[in-house]
């Protein structure tokens, strides 16, 4: 299960790995070696006269590797005419129709392109009543045990480290049953079901006996999200807490995992722990300020005795002695600090992040949705008005979804309320809010939201993304609604990236021609909506890759409300005074619809701004505890090295 872009364990891992592992750059690379390694054994057993049995699973994680399955039968006649199919789990209640159920997600993204047997599918049933549940569940067992057990079984991993629902508590001797799900598990579905109370709080789930009787485990996951988990079960101690680790005690059981997934591993994470490195200047720093984390020291006063005992005897005598490796490091991530994101004009740009010329800058800043800009980078935005650069701002999406119908209801009657006092006629008015009061009424949850309703919801967030814009100084010319068709289905489930969406972006670019791009990086979650907004940037990237403009373009990534780039990665640090930040929060106040109590909140309880303000102070301080000078906030960039053909 090799390709090129195959990442080799190296020696060392296996004192901390208790796992197999294939770490890949991407998705795709990996999905690709396991979808061939399936389809050797269905044409085997083919041969053989012989069924293929598999297990298969849902979530975001297996999509990329139904659709290379599809595109082989498609395109290279596999064929599924002897294959049988046991899914670990469905939730319950749900009804198979439903858009949430895995009923509706295995047909959609594999069983209805490809040639398997009706009668070989089977998927527990979440339609039961209490009193067949147990039947069922029995007989699901004997059905596996009928078609001859499992070839192989595909897994996901949850954050509370649960495969198929087996959530932490689940024995390693467990069978297929109901069960109830855990809170983090009902919060990571609450964006599919559009709502924490939408989430069916139970389900049944194949259990990890069953699953630990499989010929064959792989287990699949994609994006920083995973990544902790994944270091708990690969490195961990075998525990019910965390039933994944069960997986340890399986005769042939494979992790095949992306690098995000992989950061959070030893042999990743802190490489000099397991075998010798080839040190560059990103490795040295991220080794330095983790021993500093480390030993609570800033970074000059960090002595030999600190690297010899924490495994990092090869750094200093490469370096000579540990001041020389201390200054190296003080002195780059000084370099970092800028209070000039857009370059300072007449000035040696020698050691600074961002280039002096030209002056001003035209800049663009890409928002996914019409707040990730404020909430990300408001600071930094404040700062390049303020020097004088021409600042454009394109939302990708138009965010309708994530406005409650209560917020809407509020601003009508807010609008009514202004209307009648301002004398106006209010008729044509009240015809349209009574209209669109019938929509929210009328509307079924499982359904897309009508499209006059998220007509409506649209407006008022480019309203809201106006007037923060124009509070930090855009005018209004400047601003770009793109609404990507990807995006505009009417439910939280999305399209496939198109090239209509990429094309979009082209336009903007030629258009606007910018010196300087600002673009939300975070692939904390690579199938949400940033990771897509990213990848059509990407992909936009590749078709204006030789216009003589790009060539000369900047790209800075920051990442979104929910987490802060690792100080080993910034290459941009722009400190926010209390007079910023307070802008910077004011900014955040002008989108009113997410505010006290968003949509799709995440597991964070606090607002955004709170969220912000946090993460900003705590990268000073990181900033600070090494030696720098103290700030009362930071919001920090990574730069990008554009390489044709990139994708996520």
């Amino acid at each position: 299960m090799k390709t090129n872009n195959y990442i080799a364990r190296g020696e060392g891992a296996d004192r901390f790995e208790k796992l197999p592992i294939s770490i890949y750059e991407k998705p795709a690379d990996a999905v690709k070696a396991v979808a061939q390694e399936i389809a050797e054994l269905i044409r085997t057993k083919a041969t053989k006269n012989e069924q293929c049995v598999l297990g298969l699973a849902t979530g975001s994680s297996p999509i990329k590797l139904y659709q290379e399955l599809v595109r082989m039968h498609k395109e290279e006649g596999l064929s599924f005419r002897n294959v049988v199919t046991f899914n670990l789990d469905e939730y319950l209640p749900m009804p198979k129709e439903s858009d949430q159920s895995y009923h509706y997600f295995m047909h959609h993204h594999l069983f209805n392109h490809i040639d398997i047997d009706p009668a070989n599918i089977h998927i527990p049933d979440g339609t039961l009543h209490k009193e067949q549940i147990e039947e069922f569940c029995r007989n699901y067992e004997k059905a596996i045990e009928a078609a001859g057990g499992l070839d192989i079984q595909i897994l996901g991993i949850g954050r509370t480290g649960h495969i198929g629902f087996n959530e932490p508590g689940s024995s390693l001797s467990s069978s297929t049953r109901m069960i109830y799900l855990n809170d983090l598990t009902i919060k990571d579905a609450a964006g599919d079901f559009g709502g924490i109370d939408k989430v069916p709080a139970r389900a049944i789930t194949m259990g990890v006996g069953t699953i630990m009787k499989a010929r064959k485990i792989i287990l699949m996951a994609w994006g920083e999200k995973k990544a902790p988990i994944i270091k708990a079960t690969v490195e961990g101690s075998i525990s019910d807490a965390v039933p994944a680790t069960f997986l340890q005690l399986h005769p042939n059981a494979q992790f095949v995992i992306d690098e995000k997934a992989a950061e959070n591993l030893t042999r990743v994470n802190l490489p000099w722990l397991v075998s010798k490195v080839e040190w560059n200047d990103k490795l040295i720093r991220k080794a330095v300020i983790w021993l500093c984390q480390k030993v609570g020291k800033p970074i000059l006063k960090v002595e030999n005795k600190d690297y010899i005992e924490n495994g990092m005897t090869d750094l200093v005598k490469t370096f000579g002695s540990a001041n020389k490796v201390n200054i190296q490091v003080f002195n780059d991530l000084q370099h970092t600090i800028t209070g000039w994101p857009g370059g300072k004009p007449n000035a040696d740009d020698s050691t600074r992040p961002e280039r002096a010329t030209p002056y001003p800058k035209r800049i663009l800043i890409f928002s996914p949705h019409p707040d990730d800009d404020v909430i990300s980078m408001g600071g930094t935005f404040a700062r390049l008005v303020e020097q004088g650069h021409e600042v454009h701002v394109a939302y990708q999406t138009s965010g309708s979804i994530a406005v409650l119908d209560d917020y809407l209801y509020q601003q009508m009657d807010i609008a009514c309320a202004f209307t009648e006092l301002g004398g106006g006629n209010i008729q044509k008015m009240e015809e349209v809010f009574a209209q669109i009061k019938e929509d929210i009424q009328t509307k079924q949850e499982e359904k897309a939201e009508a499209s006059n309703l998220l007509k409506y919801k649209a407006a008022l967030r480019r309203a809201e993304a106006r007037a923060a814009d124009r509070y930090l100084g855009v005018p209004e010319e400047r601003v770009h609604f793109l609404n990507l068709p990807f995006y505009e289905t009417g439910t939280v489930k999305k399209n496939p990236l198109c090239q209509t969406d990429v094309d979009i972006i082209v336009k903007l670019l030629r258009e606007v021609q910018p010196h300087q791009i600002y673009a939300a990086g975070d692939l904390a979650d690579p199938h949400g909506t940033h990771g897509v907004c990213l990848d059509a940037i990407l992909r936009a990237y590749n078709i204006v890759d030789e216009d003589d403009w790009f060539k000369k373009c900047n790209t800075w990534w920051y990442r979104g409300a929910w987490m802060e780039w690792e100080i080993e990665k910034v290459d941009m640090a722009v400190p926010i005074s209390p007079a910023e930040l307070a802008i910077k929060r004011k900014s955040i106040y002008r989108h009113g619809s997410q505010n006290n109590g968003p949509a799709f909140p995440g597991d964070d309880p606090r607002e955004f701004w709170q969220r912000a303000e946090d993460r900003n102070r705590n990268t000073a301080d990181i900033y600070n505890r090494l030696g720098m000078a103290e700030y009362e906030a930071m919001e920090v960039f990574a730069k990008y090295i554009h390489k044709h053909g990139d994708t996520l």
